[in-house]
């Protein structure tokens, strides 16, 4: 599903009424998911979805409305729909001046790939056929899944005022999600392996190239074998003890408690009533020692493959790499214009980023995460590991609890391994650990180098009201921390 921006820019253009500002952001999405379950191809799923949003400021109010008709019909209802709600809206902002100009932007996105996902169905599922087939090595293997979603994204933003300069921002953006996972079964115990996850991990922008990257061919034995080996495998032990987190753990590490809670929206109290609020407050930023001197945390839209990559936000804010935290002190918040507005107004200065995005044609922009990145570090692999006397090397998350200011948490992984005198020992299974977010990155002793470094991402990001699940970017190194809380299960 394709829009013609040469013919839908005229039409709007016809169609604008009388107010002080007006925005159309339109959407046209195609996505194919493709599954393969112990060895049986599972019903194709393609969503073709297209529609527009619009956007009028006026007289003190702020109005929204939604369609799928882009007829001019369609656009004219929407557009006084919206007016409507903007004057119902008047002197009821939260901002005193509502009246917020968006940039006059114009420019292209186009995802970069090297080999375009253009198969056909039946290459798909062979693909994943020969690695589900691929699962099933030992009797005790009683579940395998391999799939693949790919997604097409159109995009384009205009306002009245860019449209009479003729300019606008247009952006296509391919995603590739590749999934795989295997659950093995004896004498009452059970345990999943999966390839960077069941749902998310090596999502990136992009076509085969994903794949390739990523390793996913092969990926179904290796899952298997590493299954079965959790089941031999003993508890993992409870206690305090250095931790070395690998990037398919530190995605969820960062995305909980370095992302959601530095959601400007948030802080503000967007959230209170529906997923909660920020053990961060406004008065923290600038001063306050979020991690180690280790840390740096970038907000980077600009990653070449990175899920959530792109050049403009849904604001029309164009993107740039910024540092969120630097050598550990908490610089600025993920704050979109019209959260950065708020807080001006309450007396804090902090730089926009172009953070303002939504997941569909139907939805607004809100604050999110986007892509965020701990830079790497200088040391490697095996000097984390031969610096640690006693502890333990954990990937790949299992499950998550983190309280409503984001500050509390634990989580579990799939795969655990113990380190004895600077040498990788035993698999543990049911490995967890837990932390408090504020004192956690304090915690980070070495940061590796970017041979240890991954791009990774989920699609599954949910937040708002109506609620929004959306795709963000989590890039890191392998990182080691001390002194952690790590705990087994009963199993």
């Amino acid at each position: 599903m394709t829009f013609e921006i040469d013919t839908l820019l005229p039409r709007f253009r016809r169609l604008i009424p009388a107010v002080d500002e007006c925005s159309l952001r339109i959407v046209a999405e195609t996505a194919e998911f493709t599954a393969v379950r112990q060895d049986v191809a599972m019903p194709l799923m393609r969503v073709i979805d297209h529609g527009a949003m619009i956007s009028i400021r006026d007289a003190d109010g702020l109005g929204y409305a939604a369609t799928s008709d882009l007829s001019d019909a369609g656009l004219r209802a929407a557009l006084d729909r919206a007016r409507d709600w903007a004057r119902l809206s008047k002197q009821r902002s939260v901002l005193s001046d509502a009246v917020l100009k968006l940039p006059i932007a114009k420019g292209r996105y186009r995802s970069s790939t090297t080999k375009p996902f253009n198969w056909a169905m039946a290459d798909r599922i062979d693909v994943l056929m020969k690695e589900s087939q691929a699962c099933k090595i030992d009797a005790r293997v009683v579940d395998w899944q391999a799939s693949l979603t790919t997604q097409h994204i159109q995009s384009a933003l205009m306002t009245a005022d860019s449209l009479a300069t003729g300019d606008y921002v247009l952006q296509e953006t391919d995603i590739t999600i590749p999934a795989l996972h295997v659950t093995a079964y004896e004498g009452g115990v059970t345990q999943t392996r999966s390839w960077g996850g069941r749902d998310n991990g090596f999502c990136q922008q992009g076509g085969y190239d994903v794949l390739e990257r990523a390793g996913f061919i092969g990926s179904g034995q290796l899952a298997a074998q590493e299954a079965l080996q959790l089941l031999a495998a003993p508890n993992c032990p409870s206690g305090k003890f250095d931790l070395l987190l690998m990037p398919d753990q530190l995605m969820l590490q960062i995305h909980e408690s370095i992302g959601h809670p530095l959601e400007l929206d948030r802080i503000l109290g967007d959230e209170r009533n529906y997923a909660g609020t920020s053990f961060v407050t406004l008065d923290m930023f600038g001063s306050y020692q979020y991690g180690s001197p280790l840390l740096n945390v970038t907000y980077d839209p600009t990653q070449a493959t990175e899920l959530a990559t792109f050049a403009y936000d849904d604001e029309g804010m164009q993107a740039q790499r910024q540092y969120i935290i630097q050598n550990g002190i908490l610089l600025q918040p993920l704050g979109g214009m019209q959260s950065n507005r708020r807080a001006q107004q309450m007396g804090y200065a902090f730089d926009a980023v172009a953070t303002s995005r939504a997941c569909a044609w139907n939805r607004p922009p809100i604050d999110r995460m986007s892509n965020l990145n701990v830079e790497p570090g200088t040391a490697t692999l095996d000097e984390m590991i031969a610096s640690i006397e006693d502890g333990l090397l954990m990937k790949t998350n299992a499950s998550w609890s983190i309280d409503d200011s984001r500050n509390k948490f634990q989580f579990g992984c799939e795969w655990g391994q113990r380190i004895r005198n600077g040498k990788l020992a035993e698999i543990v299974r049911n490995p967890n650990y837990r932390g408090i977010s504020k004192t956690f990155w304090r915690s980070l002793a070495m940061v590796g180098n970017a041979s240890t470094f991954e791009v990774m991402g989920t699609p599954y990001c949910g937040k708002g009201e109506p609620n929004q699940a959306i795709w963000v970017g989590h890039a890191s190194p392998a990182c080691k921390f001390t002194g952690i809380d790590v705990f087994g299960a009963e199993q």
